[in-house]
């Protein structure tokens, strides 16, 4: 039994690192293949390898991880002008001006960017990944950063893990 958790616990946490890994299809895939294998802990796993990944993209957007100098360097380099650099620039400025605003409302109500945050843990919209980011710009407290996306991840993924045992037990009546 610890094998099969320290194999989710790792998958979570790469899936939360890599977004190509697909933590959901690993799921459904080891509660249809390991009976003894408890949607609760399946859930449990899931959610702190999840929230340890996506953690390291709060701490780095929060400012209080440094980036490694060849990836700082690459993000903030001045990048002589081109014709394609200006016309990418002028069509994401709407953008960029959404995401200020955006980040000003969550500066001015930080219960709901705990909202937000909380229910994209369970639903994924919007996207897991953005609401992490955008908890560690408006610099959201660590311990309800943590508190929040564990709660969020656990119901999701213990959700997801008891499915499989649900669907089987019905095809046996």
């Amino acid at each position: 039994m610890l094998g099969w958790f320290c194999l989710t616990l790792g998958v979570a946490f790469g899936s939360a690192l890599l977004p190509l890994i697909s933590v959901e299809v690993f799921v459904v895939g080891l509660m249809a293949t390991e009976p003894t294998a408890r949607w609760f802990l399946v859930g449990a796993a899931v959610a702190i390898g999840q929230v340890a990944g996506k953690l390291l993209y709060y701490l780095a957007a929060r400012g209080s991880i440094r980036l490694p100098p060849w990836l700082h360097d690459r993000l903030h380099r001045q990048r002589p002008p081109t014709r394609w650099r200006q016309r990418w620039h002028e069509r994401t400025k709407g953008l960029r001006v959404r995401l200020d605003a955006l980040r000003e409302r969550c500066h001015r109500h930080p219960h709901w960017m705990t909202g937000t945050y909380g229910v994209s843990s369970v639903v994924g919209v919007p996207p897991f990944m953005a609401t992490t980011v955008l908890a560690g710009l408006v610099a959201m407290p660590l311990v309800t950063f943590i508190a929040a996306g564990l709660a969020g991840r656990f119901v999701r993924y213990s959700v997801l893990a008891s499915f499989p045992a649900l669907f089987s037990s019905w095809l046996h009546w």
